[in-house]
Formats: structure tokens, sequence, C-alpha cells
């Protein structure tokens, strides 16, 4: 009796691994935090939120908010941290206007505590996000284009970052996100973030502080306040000062290297 032939069965449909779930969750991770920061930002505009902070809303709100500041000696400086935090962390488009009503309310040297821990909070935040979505994707070309810049960039992100923070040359925003592709780390980050802001804050700071002379005068103030070359240029020259050993270091590399080109046979 002839056999009696068997057909092939199908193959079985093999389980999905638990691996894929995670990779679909960390390639939408990345979107999914664009999407919710992109959609705070675009909320704060559609509920014309940027106009409750203003020099005109500080003006006609003066008396109150610093009555609410006597009344809240602890509460009202932790609230502005936040407040800051918050709008750095959005990019939102108002940290000049707050930073002078902050100098307003609390005064210089505290203004310029909560002011500095508040954006060094939010940057730090922005970073860790660019960092833990973007990082490993971006990272490797953004080497690239800095170690043909300077080769010394990973070696003195500190320093570089701090001259960065001191002279703005670059939007505060993408300065908050590039040394997450840079290899930069979350020390160095913070400590060259609040340490690089601190002098214009306190500038910053002590220019809202006069604000209550404005006042007075029946007049609201406006950022114009902040073109005046007395404030810019001292600043300017605090970044020159810090750029001054990363250039001469720069400098001696450029000098050993010609120095080996020229005993090489």
């Amino acid at each position: 009796m002839a056999p009696v032939a068997r057909k092939p069965s199908a193959p079985k449909a093999s389980a999905p691994k638990a691996s894929d779930g995670k990779s679909f969750v960390q390639r939408a991770k990345p979107w999914a935090i664009i999407a919710a920061l992109a959609a705070a930002f675009g909320l704060f505009f559609a509920y014309d939120l940027h106009q409750l902070i203003s020099f005109e809303t500080l003006a006609a709100e003066r008396e109150r908010l610093l009555g609410w500041v006597a009344e809240n000696p602890v509460l009202a400086p932790l609230a502005m941290v936040a407040l800051y935090a918050l709008t750095t962390l959005l990019s939102l488009p108002i940290a000049a206007v707050l930073t002078l009503g902050i100098g307003f309310l609390l005064g210089t040297a505290l203004a310029a505590v909560v002011v500095a821990i508040g954006a060094t909070l939010g940057a730090t935040g922005l970073f860790l996000l660019a960092r833990s979505a973007f990082g490993e994707r971006w990272r490797g070309p953004v080497e690239r284009v800095l170690s043909k810049l300077d080769n010394g960039f990973q070696e003195n992100a500190f320093q570089y970052l701090l001259v960065l923070r001191l002279m703005p040359v670059m939007p505060f925003w993408l300065l908050n996100i590039v040394p997450a592709f840079a290899g930069v780390s979350l020390r160095a980050y913070v400590g060259a973030t609040f340490f690089g802001i601190l002098p214009g804050t306190i500038v910053f700071c002590s220019v809202g502080a006069g604000f209550s002379a404005i006042f007075a005068r029946g007049e609201v103030p406006g950022l114009d306040v902040l073109s005046n070359p007395a404030l810019i240029l001292p600043l300017a020259g605090l970044a020159i000062l810090a750029a001054i050993p990363l250039a001469y270091r720069r400098w001696r590399g450029h000098q050993a290297r010609r120095a080996a080109d020229a005993v090489a046979p």
C-alpha cells in the first residue's frame, strides 16, 4: 500500500517580538516630544497668554503684583522659578520681558538668582529631552561638524559653552539643544549654562529693578532699555576674557603641530 503523502504544514506565524513594540516606541518618541512641545507653544498664543506677560500688564498690575510678592516671600520666588523654567523649556519668546519684570518685582539680587535657576532648569530639561529623543541619531553628524571647526570642543566643552552663553551668537533655544548632540556632559552643560547666563541676568534684572522711576513718570518701559551700550559692552568684554584661554590653547596646539611637521622627515 502506497504511503499517504503528507501535505507540508504551513509555517507557524512567529509571535511578535517584544522588541518590536519597544522599537516602535523609540521611533515615535522624538515626534511625540516635538508634537507636545509644539502643541504647548501653539496653545500659549492661541489663548493670548503672551499678552499677560507684557510691559503693559506689568504697568497696570504692578501694585497688586508687588503686594502678592510681599505677602508670599517664599512662594512668589518659587512660582517665578517654575514660570521661567517652563518658558525656557517651551522656548517662548517672552524671556526678556519676564526677566525685566522679575527684576522689578524682586530686586536685582534675588531676581538674578530666580531667573538663573529657572532658565537653567528649563534649558536642562530641553537638553535632556533632545538627548534622549535625538541624541543617538544626530550625535555622530554633529560631532563630525564640530571636529572640523575645532578638534578641542569635546575636551573643553565647559569653556566653549560658557563663552557661547556669555556672548549669545546663536539663539538661546538653539544653544539649549545643540550640546545634546555634541557629547556634552550634563554636569558641564548645567555649570556652563548657570554661570554663563548669570552676568547678563544680573544686568537685565538691575534694569528691571529701575522700572519704578519709569512707572512714576506714567510711562511704560520697552525692550529698547536693553540697547544701551553701557549694558552691552561690559558683557561683550567678559565674553572676550572668557574666550582668551580657548584662543591661547588653540594657538599652542597650532604651534605644536607646526613644530611636529617641521621635525618630521
